[in-house]
């Protein structure tokens, strides 16, 4: 299990910086939110301009060790059938159960997993 004070560290961090936007997307009306990295010549965000947003740097990543974990600390697995779950190691990962799967093969996986001890993230 990885250490909770790089968890807790993680969260902090992620309070602080800054949404990263794509230059002008509220000028545009096509333009998505998503961040696209500034190529202009005279480009004031690519310059580093005060005032006209930040760029996305390394700086701004979350611990190694914690990066792409669920909250918990576990490791997320996407699950399908209830045949998946003899994949998975209960110390380190959790079972988050697919959209796709109905009712009925949802509660075989979710008694499945309490049996092997498997903690589920969407019961």
């Amino acid at each position: 299990m990885v250490e909770k004070r790089l968890l807790k560290l993680r969260e902090k961090m992620k309070k602080r910086h800054p949404t990263f936007r794509r230059r002008e997307w509220f000028k545009h009306r096509p333009l998505k939110e998503g961040w696209r990295r500034p190529r202009g010549i005279s480009s004031k965000v690519r310059l580093h301009q005060k005032s006209k947003g930040v760029i996305p740097e390394p700086g701004y990543r979350a611990p190694k060790s914690v990066r792409g974990l669920h909250p918990s600390g576990y490791k997320e697995i996407l699950v399908q059938t209830p045949k998946e779950l003899e994949k998975v190691d209960p110390r380190v990962q959790a079972v988050r159960i697919a959209a796709s799967v109905g009712k009925r093969k949802r509660q075989l996986i979710a008694q499945k997993a309490i049996e092997m001890k498997i903690k589920v993230l969407n019961l």
